[in-house]
Protein backbone atom coordinates (compact mmCIF):
# COMPACT_ATOMS: atom_id res chain seq x y z
CA UNK A 1 0.00 0.00 0.00
CA UNK A 2 1.43 3.40 -1.00
CA UNK A 3 1.05 6.65 0.94
CA UNK A 4 1.37 10.22 -0.36
CA UNK A 5 1.65 13.00 2.21
CA UNK A 6 1.33 16.73 1.46
CA UNK A 7 2.11 19.46 3.96
CA UNK A 8 -0.23 22.45 4.03
CA UNK A 9 2.34 24.66 5.81
CA UNK A 10 6.12 24.39 6.03
CA UNK A 11 7.35 22.15 8.79
CA UNK A 12 9.55 23.08 11.71
CA UNK A 13 13.07 21.81 11.11
CA UNK A 14 13.76 21.66 14.86
CA UNK A 15 10.81 19.39 15.57
CA UNK A 16 12.57 16.29 14.29
CA UNK A 17 15.60 17.01 16.51
CA UNK A 18 13.56 17.57 19.68
CA UNK A 19 13.39 14.88 22.41
CA UNK A 20 9.68 14.35 21.74
CA UNK A 21 10.41 13.93 18.04
CA UNK A 22 13.11 11.36 18.78
CA UNK A 23 10.75 9.50 21.09
CA UNK A 24 8.13 9.39 18.39
CA UNK A 25 10.65 7.94 15.96
CA UNK A 26 11.42 5.13 18.38
CA UNK A 27 7.73 4.29 18.78
CA UNK A 28 6.65 1.35 16.57
CA UNK A 29 4.47 2.53 13.69
CA UNK A 30 0.85 1.47 14.07
CA UNK A 31 -0.77 -0.54 11.32
CA UNK A 32 -1.94 1.83 8.58
CA UNK A 33 -0.18 4.85 10.14
CA UNK A 34 2.37 7.09 8.41
CA UNK A 35 5.15 9.32 9.71
CA UNK A 36 4.54 13.08 9.83
CA UNK A 37 7.20 14.84 7.70
CA UNK A 38 7.28 17.73 10.17
CA UNK A 39 7.70 16.06 13.58
CA UNK A 40 8.15 12.34 12.72
CA UNK A 41 5.09 11.45 14.77
CA UNK A 42 2.79 8.56 13.86
CA UNK A 43 -0.37 9.73 12.09
CA UNK A 44 -3.29 7.42 11.37
CA UNK A 45 -5.26 8.30 8.21
CA UNK A 46 -8.70 9.75 9.00
CA UNK A 47 -11.45 10.25 6.44
CA UNK A 48 -12.69 13.83 6.12
CA UNK A 49 -14.70 15.83 3.60
CA UNK A 50 -11.82 18.18 2.81
CA UNK A 51 -9.16 15.45 2.68
CA UNK A 52 -6.98 17.27 5.24
CA UNK A 53 -6.28 16.31 8.85
CA UNK A 54 -4.04 17.72 11.61
CA UNK A 55 -1.04 15.92 13.04
CA UNK A 56 -1.89 15.00 16.66
CA UNK A 57 1.59 16.13 17.79
CA UNK A 58 2.58 19.28 15.88
CA UNK A 59 -0.89 20.23 14.52
CA UNK A 60 0.41 20.62 10.98
CA UNK A 61 -2.26 20.12 8.33
CA UNK A 62 -1.60 16.97 6.33
CA UNK A 63 -3.17 15.32 3.33
CA UNK A 64 -2.76 11.56 3.38
CA UNK A 65 -3.78 9.61 0.30
CA UNK A 66 -3.83 5.83 0.39
CA UNK A 67 -3.20 3.86 -2.79
CA UNK A 68 -3.58 0.16 -3.21
CA UNK A 69 -0.53 -1.88 -4.08
CA UNK A 70 -0.05 -1.87 -7.84
CA UNK A 71 0.67 -5.22 -9.44
CA UNK A 72 2.26 -5.23 -12.88
CA UNK A 73 3.24 -8.06 -15.18
CA UNK A 74 6.44 -7.48 -17.16
CA UNK A 75 5.91 -10.36 -19.60
CA UNK A 76 3.90 -9.00 -22.54
CA UNK A 77 3.23 -11.32 -25.46
CA UNK A 78 3.66 -10.10 -29.02
CA UNK A 79 0.42 -9.59 -30.90
CA UNK A 80 -0.57 -11.87 -33.79
CA UNK A 81 -1.89 -10.49 -37.07
CA UNK A 82 -5.55 -11.18 -36.20
CA UNK A 83 -5.32 -10.40 -32.47
CA UNK A 84 -6.45 -7.31 -30.55
CA UNK A 85 -3.57 -5.05 -29.54
CA UNK A 86 -2.69 -2.68 -26.73
CA UNK A 87 -3.75 0.98 -27.04
CA UNK A 88 -0.28 2.15 -25.96
CA UNK A 89 1.80 -0.63 -27.57
CA UNK A 90 0.37 -1.69 -30.96
CA UNK A 91 2.84 -4.59 -31.18
CA UNK A 92 1.74 -6.14 -27.86
CA UNK A 93 -1.22 -8.49 -27.42
CA UNK A 94 -4.35 -7.41 -25.59
CA UNK A 95 -4.55 -8.73 -22.04
CA UNK A 96 -7.17 -6.67 -20.19
CA UNK A 97 -9.58 -3.79 -20.61
CA UNK A 98 -9.20 -0.68 -18.46
CA UNK A 99 -12.25 -0.51 -16.20
CA UNK A 100 -12.10 3.30 -16.16
CA UNK A 101 -11.80 4.34 -19.81
CA UNK A 102 -12.24 1.08 -21.73
CA UNK A 103 -8.84 1.06 -23.44
CA UNK A 104 -7.26 -2.27 -24.36
CA UNK A 105 -3.96 -2.75 -22.52
CA UNK A 106 -1.16 -5.30 -22.66
CA UNK A 107 0.60 -6.97 -19.75
CA UNK A 108 3.03 -4.03 -19.48
CA UNK A 109 0.25 -1.44 -19.18
CA UNK A 110 -2.18 -3.47 -17.08
CA UNK A 111 -2.04 -2.01 -13.56
CA UNK A 112 -4.05 -4.05 -11.07
CA UNK A 113 -5.45 -2.14 -8.10
CA UNK A 114 -6.93 -5.00 -6.14
CA UNK A 115 -9.48 -6.61 -8.44
CA UNK A 116 -9.58 -3.62 -10.79
CA UNK A 117 -7.59 -3.24 -14.02
CA UNK A 118 -6.46 0.34 -14.77
CA UNK A 119 -4.40 1.74 -17.63
CA UNK A 120 -1.40 4.05 -16.93
CA UNK A 121 -3.23 7.17 -18.12
CA UNK A 122 -6.18 6.69 -15.77
CA UNK A 123 -3.84 5.85 -12.92
CA UNK A 124 -1.88 9.09 -13.40
CA UNK A 125 -5.09 11.12 -13.73
CA UNK A 126 -6.25 9.71 -10.42
CA UNK A 127 -2.98 10.56 -8.68
CA UNK A 128 -2.87 14.11 -10.06
CA UNK A 129 -6.25 15.19 -8.70
CA UNK A 130 -6.45 17.16 -5.42
CA UNK A 131 -8.38 16.09 -2.35
CA UNK A 132 -9.45 12.83 -0.78
CA UNK A 133 -11.87 12.04 -3.62
CA UNK A 134 -9.33 12.76 -6.35
CA UNK A 135 -9.12 9.21 -7.65
CA UNK A 136 -12.84 8.70 -7.98
CA UNK A 137 -13.32 12.22 -9.34
CA UNK A 138 -10.67 11.96 -12.08
CA UNK A 139 -11.14 8.32 -13.03
CA UNK A 140 -14.15 8.42 -15.27
CA UNK A 141 -15.89 6.18 -17.76
CA UNK A 142 -17.08 8.84 -20.22
CA UNK A 143 -16.75 12.50 -21.17
CA UNK A 144 -19.24 15.21 -22.07
CA UNK A 145 -18.29 16.05 -25.66
CA UNK A 146 -18.92 19.80 -25.64
CA UNK A 147 -17.46 20.28 -29.11
CA UNK A 148 -19.87 17.70 -30.55
CA UNK A 149 -22.76 19.41 -28.78
CA UNK A 150 -21.71 22.69 -30.41
CA UNK A 151 -21.72 21.03 -33.85
CA UNK A 152 -25.23 19.67 -33.29
CA UNK A 153 -26.43 23.11 -32.22
CA UNK A 154 -24.63 24.80 -35.13
CA UNK A 155 -26.28 22.64 -37.78
CA UNK A 156 -29.41 21.38 -36.06
CA UNK A 157 -31.16 24.75 -36.12
CA UNK A 158 -31.82 24.17 -39.86
CA UNK A 159 -34.54 21.70 -38.90
CA UNK A 160 -36.33 24.40 -36.90
CA UNK A 161 -34.99 27.78 -37.97
CA UNK A 162 -36.52 30.00 -35.21
CA UNK A 163 -34.10 28.49 -32.69
CA UNK A 164 -31.25 30.23 -34.54
CA UNK A 165 -31.65 33.13 -32.11
CA UNK A 166 -30.67 30.82 -29.23
CA UNK A 167 -28.30 28.55 -31.17
CA UNK A 168 -25.75 31.26 -31.97
CA UNK A 169 -25.14 32.43 -28.36
CA UNK A 170 -25.20 28.81 -27.15
CA UNK A 171 -22.43 27.82 -29.57
CA UNK A 172 -20.36 30.87 -28.58
CA UNK A 173 -20.82 30.05 -24.89
CA UNK A 174 -19.70 26.43 -25.35
CA UNK A 175 -16.67 27.52 -27.34
CA UNK A 176 -15.56 30.16 -24.82
CA UNK A 177 -16.16 28.05 -21.70
CA UNK A 178 -15.02 24.62 -22.95
CA UNK A 179 -12.49 25.48 -25.67
CA UNK A 180 -9.77 23.44 -23.89
CA UNK A 181 -12.02 20.48 -23.02
CA UNK A 182 -11.26 18.32 -26.11
CA UNK A 183 -7.61 18.06 -25.08
CA UNK A 184 -8.58 16.52 -21.71
CA UNK A 185 -10.94 13.86 -23.09
CA UNK A 186 -10.16 10.21 -22.46
CA UNK A 187 -9.16 10.12 -26.13
CA UNK A 188 -7.86 13.67 -26.73
CA UNK A 189 -8.79 15.48 -29.92
CA UNK A 190 -8.59 18.95 -31.46
CA UNK A 191 -11.22 21.66 -31.09
CA UNK A 192 -12.01 22.16 -34.78
CA UNK A 193 -15.63 21.07 -34.18
CA UNK A 194 -16.31 24.40 -32.46
CA UNK A 195 -15.38 26.19 -35.68
CA UNK A 196 -17.50 23.73 -37.67
CA UNK A 197 -20.43 24.84 -35.51
CA UNK A 198 -19.85 28.45 -36.58
CA UNK A 199 -19.85 27.33 -40.21
CA UNK A 200 -23.27 25.75 -39.70
CA UNK A 201 -24.60 28.91 -38.08
CA UNK A 202 -23.23 31.42 -40.58
CA UNK A 203 -23.44 29.77 -44.00
CA UNK A 204 -27.12 30.63 -44.59
CA UNK A 205 -26.94 34.24 -43.35
CA UNK A 206 -23.81 34.79 -45.48
CA UNK A 207 -25.54 33.22 -48.48
CA UNK A 208 -28.56 35.49 -48.07
CA UNK A 209 -26.34 38.52 -47.59
CA UNK A 210 -24.41 37.66 -50.77
CA UNK A 211 -27.70 37.25 -52.67
CA UNK A 212 -29.03 40.62 -51.52
CA UNK A 213 -25.69 42.26 -52.33
CA UNK A 214 -25.73 40.78 -55.84
CA UNK A 215 -29.27 42.09 -56.45
CA UNK A 216 -28.31 45.50 -55.14
CA UNK A 217 -25.36 45.62 -57.50
CA UNK A 218 -27.61 44.66 -60.44
CA UNK A 219 -30.03 47.49 -59.61
CA UNK A 220 -27.21 50.01 -59.52
CA UNK A 221 -26.15 49.02 -63.02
Amino acid sequence: MNFNINLFTPGDSNAADSPTGAARRLTPIAVGAVICPSCNGDVAPVESKSGWQPCPYCQKRLQIRVWGAVQQNTNAAAALSDQATCFFHPDKAFQACCQRCGRFVCALCDLQLGAEHVCPTCFEHGRAGPGAEAGRAEWRHRDVLYDSIAVVIGWGWILFWPVFVAALPAAIFLHVKYRKAPRSYLIPRYGWRFWAAYAGLLWLPLLLAASFFARWMERRH
